[in-house]
């Protein structure tokens, strides 16, 4: 398979809700869930709520935040294929998430040109 990378750096082909949604694991999708629930609070969150397939495509599932994601939405808006590629490259946005996910950073610094 493809690495999938998305606007920010995340692997999405490495991501367990877009690996379960694309072999159609709903048992492990529920596991995720519940996941979610417990651990980050998502009190809604069900199988078919946590099921992905990739922030880059326009129309598909995508699991919540990534719906409603800032950085995806300013990415399509620019027209760039990853925050690397952004002549804004590190800024305030994608800086949130570098302090979350450190190893996004390392994955769109050896994409940019």
């Amino acid at each position: 398979m493809d690495r999938i990378i998305a606007y920010c750096g995340l692997v999405c082909s490495e991501c367990p809700s877009y690996i379960h949604t694309q072999s159609g694991n709903m048992e492990e999708l529920a596991k995720l869930a519940e996941q979610a629930r417990a651990v980050h609070g998502v009190a809604d969150a069900t199988a078919e709520s946590v099921m992905c397939d990739g922030c880059l495509l326009p129309e598909g599932r995508k699991i919540g935040y990534c719906d409603t994601c800032e950085i995806r939405a300013c990415a399509v808006a620019r027209g760039v294929a990853h925050c690397g590629a952004c002549a804004d490259y590190g800024c305030e946005k994608i800086e949130g998430v570098f302090q979350q996910v450190p190893e996004a950073r390392a994955t769109l610094d050896a994409l940019r040109p």
